[in-house]
């Protein structure tokens, strides 16, 4: 337990920051669930749209440091790959 009070505060703010960035990457991995499963069901379209929107969700997790760019970059790409891959 904090031993002062700006310990106390600051472990006030560091735990509401942590659940900040657990909801942001909990957004973000839904996003990218949201493709995967639209594209695995065939439908391009719809996965063509939901990366678009997912893309943002992906970005701002790197710009916010949560996430890593190449792990941004990363992601995008294999999203991208599964959209366009034939067959699906």
């Amino acid at each position: 337990m904090a031993n002062s009070k700006q310990s106390a505060k600051r472990a006030r703010q560091a735990e509401k920051r942590r659940q900040h960035n657990v909801a942001l990457r909990s957004r973000m991995r839904t996003a990218v669930k949201s493709v995967e499963k639209a594209a695995e069901q065939g439908n391009t379209d719809e996965a063509a749209t939901l990366y678009k929107a997912a893309v943002p969700h992906i970005d701002t997790m790197v710009s916010k440091g949560l996430v890593h760019k190449n792990k941004a970059a990363r992601t995008k790409s294999r999203l991208n790959a599964r959209i366009r891959a034939p067959g699906s």
